[in-house]
């Protein structure tokens, strides 16, 4: 097996948790480009991702430190420092005959051993941001709510990695031996073929962007990595006529003055998915504001709301022109 770490342009949020991503490839193949901008790879491959967080005080490991997503504290040669950190989860994706397995393994208190649970878990932690304090429970999903977020349209069993796509994985790292564009050194590394860099999709760099990128592509790139595993013409949000992928184009798909289909209380008295110029009137920012488990989305995957990530599709709503 061949392991590599792995990094988003735009991560999913999950309660300002701290994220270290692997992938294991079989010894000599490799994953290839699929369709809608996928990855396909080969039987064997195995996902990992691990969800922690930087801890302020070793003697009391439930208050922990707000991240940006990215794997805080992480070196690729010393790993972990196990003793400033809190191992919360690590979530494997295992491909065996062309299909996906979805395996949760929770962190045991001494953080020496990651047990399969597919029950779930649920911990009360305090979240550290800035100079503000908050209290929140942490879920791990079980084994069957991974689907809502990872099942392909045509089936609740069908799950399939979100985050290691193309567009997700083309930006540049730091690697032992210099900065290198991540596809084109899994490439090098033979842990894919036939794809360009230089030609593929790109998602925005979070938080702020690289030099040149616009509002609405930031904006865009996280609603995509965020929503649009549901909000898309294949998810299991479908039905609502709401898609948010990256290339979606007509203005009513995006949402742009598109009444609920069946939004119930999650409306919050909104008429509207988008209102241009108006976040405060928009339905999608009041359901990324909102941490009611009967209005929020993500509906899964978070106990807190994103103030950024808020902050970032408040600011784009807002430079919208037209009215409804």
């Amino acid at each position: 097996m061949v392991k590599r770490e792995l990094r988003l342009n735009t991560a999913l949020f999950t309660d300002y948790a701290s994220k270290l991503r692997t992938v294991w490839l079989p010894e000599g193949q490799a994953a290839v480009p699929g369709d809608n901008d996928e990855l396909v790879y080969p039987d064997g491959t195995i996902i990992s991702k691990t969800f922690y967080y930087p801890i302020t005080d070793k003697n009391n490991r439930s208050r922990v430190k707000a991240s940006d997503g990215s794997a805080v504290l992480y070196d690729n040669n010393d790993g972990l420092p196990m003793d400033q950190v809190r191992l919360m989860e690590t979530r494997v994706l295992v491909k065996l005959k062309e299909s996906w397995v979805a395996l949760p393994y929770i962190w045991n208190e001494a953080q020496t051993e990651a047990f399969l649970d597919v029950a779930g878990d649920s911990t009360n932690l305090t979240l550290v941001k800035n100079d503000s304090e908050e209290q929140f429970t942490y879920i791990v999903p079980d084994a069957n709510e991974c689907a809502g977020c990872h099942a392909d349209g045509k089936s609740r069993k069908l799950v399939k990695p979100i985050g290691p796509r193309i567009r997700h994985l083309n930006r540049d790292l730091v690697y032992a031996d210099g900065k290198q564009n991540q596809l084109d050194y899994w490439t090098a590394h033979g842990l894919l073929t036939g794809v360009d860099s230089t030609t593929a999709t790109q998602n925005a760099l979070w938080p702020n962007g690289r030099a040149g990128e616009t509002l609405e592509h930031r904006a865009r790139s996280y609603l995509d990595i965020n929503c649009a595993h549901c909000h898309n013409p294949k998810g299991a949000a479908k039905n609502s006529g709401l898609w948010l992928t990256w290339d979606t184009t007509t203005p009513v798909r995006l949402g742009f003055c598109k009444p609920p289909v069946a939004a119930g209380k999650g409306t919050g008295d909104r008429k509207v998915a988008i209102q241009p110029g108006d976040p405060d009137g928009s339905i999608l920012l009041y359901r990324m504001q909102s941490n009611d488990p009967g209005e929020m989305m993500p509906e899964l995957g978070r106990s807190t709301s994103h103030a950024e990530g808020v902050a970032l599709v408040s600011e784009w709503i807002a430079s919208l022109e037209g009215d409804c």
